[in-house]
């Protein structure tokens, strides 16, 4: 009983750390069992903090879930790069987003438990996260300016829709990479050595640029 008291103390002086701890714990245990199968016990247990701190700092588990795709959603944001990539010529700028958004999905596995589990229940919590829902608006813009000053240089085609490139983009990875395990069986593979990782970046950049061509 004393060393719980004493844990929850520490953690309340630090409640920075203690979110954060939290918030890697319950990433893990929705990844892992999906938004119906986790449980806010086992994201406890996970995180070594006392209960009333995950009810405290977030409410219930539907916040605790949202909370944790926003942070999600933002390390996804991050690794773009779009804004870096602003000044760089449109073909760099796009070989550095393909790239990016590919290795986002390797450096980050439990975001594909996320998303797996989100539209299973048709984006119902995200749409509840005004912070997600705007998220994308300058990335589009970076994908349409980027296309524009391709096109007026000569190196893009005309008339490739920005939505449709993304999709695309996002596409050619995340399913190499969430279907890694049982196209691993079937072709008789492994499909996440880092020699065969690079082998697919390189594919999925060259068809993304090659379509990208006048």
């Amino acid at each position: 009983m004393t060393t719980r008291r004493a844990k929850s103390k520490i953690n309340a002086r630090d409640p920075l750390a203690t979110k954060a701890k939290i918030l890697d714990a319950a990433t893990r245990e929705f990844a892992l069992r999906g938004y119906d199968g986790a449980r806010v016990d086992a994201v406890v247990k996970r995180a070594r903090c006392n209960i009333n701190l995950v009810y405290h700092y977030f409410g219930n588990k539907e916040k605790l879930f949202i909370a944790v795709m926003e942070r999600a959603y933002s390390r996804i944001r991050s690794h773009h790069k779009d804004m870096e990539l602003r000044n760089a010529s449109p073909e760099d700028a796009m070989r550095g987003l393909i790239a990016s958004t590919f290795r986002m999905f390797i450096e980050s596995p439990e975001t594909i438990g996320l998303l797996v589990s989100e539209n299973i229940h048709h984006a119902r919590h995200i749409k509840n996260s005004p912070l997600i829902v705007s998220m994308y608006d300058a990335l589009l813009d970076f994908m349409r300016e980027t296309l524009d000053r391709g096109v007026a240089s000569g190196v893009f085609r005309a008339g490739v829709d920005p939505t449709d490139l993304f999709i695309s983009i996002n596409a050619e990875g995340y399913f190499y990479l969430s279907n890694r395990h049982t196209l691993g069986v079937i072709l008789h593979q492994d499909f996440m050595t880092e020699a065969r990782l690079r082998q697919r970046e390189t594919f999925i950049t060259d068809v993304i640029m090659g379509f990208l061509r006048p």
